[in-house]
């Protein structure tokens, strides 16, 4: 594997570190027992899924705000699916937190602190100022708008897709553009992102920290 794939998988390591499984299956197990035994029965064993997940991290005494994220995820949409008596009601929660994102991220180029640079900010603990810097930050509104585009776009296939009463295409829909698609995003997002800061020649956040003047290396590892 070469240096710059290597430092690429790390990379992707650092932010898809939780077992997304746990968020995953109990949808998978929502739509598939729908189609066989009904919503009720949907309703009840998606949830004991995602308790089944979150004993077993309790057991082997792991990390467990994945398994609570997905388990107060389920109950949530089996809420919505259970009390409309509609199955597909159950992606509702997935198209608000679609459509909170696209507004979040279009707010935070508004205000002139794009997303991308506050979740690296939040993530990596680098300095606030460093991103806001004219030689660094057009990198991260650049990766921002491409993030909104992208987002805006999932969310218009969602709700196409929810208006057409299709539980089976909206969960595999929902499987793709989710953690599949975030891969290839964040893959192409760092390689963008670290070109887009050399071309921009400033200090990379280590130089920064340090306080060192011109001429400097750049931001060669990390975005």
């Amino acid at each position: 594997m070469s240096g710059k794939s290597r430092e690429i998988l790390d990379e992707l390591k650092s932010v898809l570190s939780g077992k997304t499984i746990d968020a995953l299956f109990p949808p998978l197990v929502f739509v598939i027992i729908n189609g066989f035994f009904g919503l009720e029965a949907a309703s009840v064993i998606s949830i004991l899924t995602a308790l089944g997940f979150g004993a077993r991290r309790l057991m082997k005494k792991q990390d467990l705000k994945y398994a609570v994220g997905g388990l107060l995820g389920v109950l949530m949409a089996v809420g919505f699916a259970y009390l409309s008596g509609n199955a597909t009601n159950f992606f509702i929660p997935k198209i608000i937190s679609g459509g909170f994102m696209v507004l979040l991220s279009l707010g935070t180029l508004l205000i002139g602190k794009p997303l991308a640079a506050w979740l690296s900010h939040l993530t990596r603990g680098w300095p606030m100022d460093w991103f806001m810097r004219k030689d660094v930050k057009p990198a991260y509104r650049e990766v921002t708008i491409i993030w909104t585009l992208l987002l805006a776009f999932r969310l218009f296939i969602q709700i196409l897709l929810f208006r057409g009463r299709n539980l089976g295409q909206i969960f595999w829909v929902n499987t793709l553009m989710g953690t599949p698609a975030t891969v290839v995003i964040l893959v192409l997002s760092y390689i963008y992102g670290i070109w887009r800061l050399q071309k921009l020649e400033g200090p990379g956040v280590d130089e920064y920290m340090e306080g060192r003047e011109k001429p400097w290396r750049g931001q060669r590892k990390g975005f």
